[in-house]
């Protein structure tokens, strides 16, 4: 497996890292423990270095997941994980007030199984707590030794210079894929300016551009993707067009619509890292073998060209998840 760092952080990991939620969150019932854990030894045996995980993410049963999967392999793993989503009678809350914060850390802390957090994110910016005070206390965290690096996750350009200002970040996490490629027009170029680096989520479009799903898909009730417009049949119907596309390519060089998704992701940048997540060895190993998939120069160009031709339907977000990003 090859290797990226993050920015100009000494932090390196894994090209591909493992996105470690939908074991056990947002994607249907939570799969198997042992299943799962069987997962994360698979990964770490084909070259993963780089494990993602968040508190809110259950809550706290993915991380603890996490924990006693990478339990034997401290010291040879990165993991990063999150803080700034609370559970409040069902409903997720905002919250990066300093003594939330570092009660988040500890309880993180604990069900990592590790005395310090490789990579620490806010998951959203709260906006009631200003980006100064949040960097201030990470700052304090990780001269402590309880955090060595940190980040934001889909936060607004002008809220990662704030931040960046009080202590560098190493790397933000955003959705990006051929599907969503609005980070291109401002974070990518402010990013590659500060020299921090880019983790997306969801590069496979959650499942879409695998190929894997029609307007005939139905998803369960826990399956966040049943509340998603972009998942509505009409808009599944509408974005065929874009599978089609990735299709074409992925037959033309032996590969798998999955791979052609994440090739292109790692074609962008030397400092961005995917996270695609997964439950099942096959599309594991599928993913890890994009790697191998070399876009030429040509070949990009061609595809971006096409890609700019085609205009997706249905938005990412339900509102109430909308009005939280780019902040």
């Amino acid at each position: 497996m090859q290797k990226r760092k993050l920015g100009k952080s000494d932090l390196e990991v894994s090209a591909i890292g493992l996105g470690c939620m939908g074991m056990s969150h947002g994607y249907g019932p939570a799969s198997d423990k042992k299943e799962m854990i069987s997962l994360i030894h698979a990964a770490i045996d084909r070259g993963v270095t780089f494990f993602d995980t968040a508190e809110v993410y259950g809550p706290y049963v993915n991380e603890e997941l996490v924990g006693e999967a990478l339990a034997p392999y401290m010291g040879k793993v990165v993991i990063a994980t999150k803080f700034g989503i609370q559970m409040v009678n069902g409903k997720q809350v905002l919250d990066s007030n300093p003594e939330i914060i570092r009660q988040s850390v500890e309880g993180s802390l604990k069900r990592l199984k590790v005395d310090a957090i490789d990579l620490y994110y806010q998951h959203r910016i709260d906006p009631n707590v200003p980006i100064e005070e949040v960097a201030g206390v990470i700052q304090e965290l990780i001269k402590e030794g309880k955090i060595k690096n940190w980040g934001l996750s889909e936060a607004g350009v002008e809220t990662i210079r704030r931040a960046h200002a009080v202590h560098p970040l190493t790397a933000i996490q955003s959705e990006y894929s051929m599907m969503w490629r609005s980070p291109e027009e401002q974070l990518l170029p402010t990013l590659e300016e500060l020299e921090i680096g880019f983790v997306p989520f969801s590069p496979l479009g959650k499942g879409f551009l695998t190929g894997a799903i029609d307007k005939n898909a139905t998803f369960d009730s826990s399956d966040f993707r049943s509340i998603v417009p972009r998942f509505k049949p009409e808009n599944i119907e509408a974005n065929q067009v874009l599978v089609d596309l990735i299709k074409k390519i992925a037959a033309g060089k032996d590969a798998t619509p999955a791979q052609i998704a994440l090739a292109w992701v790692l074609a962008q940048k030397p400092w961005i890292v995917p996270i695609p997540g997964t439950t099942k060895l096959e599309r594991l190993e599928e993913n890890l073998n994009a790697v191998e998939v070399d876009l030429t120069p040509k070949e990009f160009s061609d595809l971006n060209d096409a890609l700019s031709r085609i205009e997706i339907s249905g938005e990412r977000y339900p509102a109430e998840y909308a009005n939280r990003v780019g902040k």
